[in-house]
């Protein structure tokens, strides 16, 4: 089962591009709570390249490291990847006033769908805030 999460950013299409991409950035907005945050990001944005992301509590309670392989790099259009066994593919799509960003996974078995869609659609709306708070 795939699982679509979207926002849509006042910014121009390399602004949003590049705080997706940069590992600066995604230690900014990469959390999908307040008690969350990323510590360390690795970027290698290329077919073959390996990302990772640290995320941790902010209480040191609990951890964990989002890795993965990049399938598909067009850029400012489109990043696909596999992280463990499953795929997901983030699309930018320019639309009059902004951007849209379109995050669709395959799902889990370990969350209901419900709090997969929750959790990935919070992370989304602090990327947005992030790029809309850098302008």
């Amino acid at each position: 089962m795939n699982i679509t999460v979207a926002t849509t950013i006042a910014a121009p299409l390399a602004e949003v591009w590049h705080a997706y991409t940069t590992p600066d950035d995604i230690k900014q907005w990469n959390a999908a709570s307040d008690d969350w945050h990323t510590t360390d990001a690795q970027v290698d944005l290329r077919v073959g390249g390996r990302f990772s992301s640290r995320m941790e509590a902010k209480d040191g309670s609990a951890g964990f490291d989002f890795v993965g392989t990049y399938t598909q790099v067009v850029p400012m259009s489109l990043l696909a990847y596999r992280f463990g066994e499953r795929t997901a593919q983030v699309e930018f799509l320019e639309e009059g006033t902004g951007v849209t960003v379109r995050v669709t996974f395959e799902a889990e078995q370990e969350h209901s769908a419900e709090q997969q869609h929750s959790g990935w659609q919070a992370i989304l709306d602090n990327f947005a805030r992030h790029v809309e708070a850098t302008r």
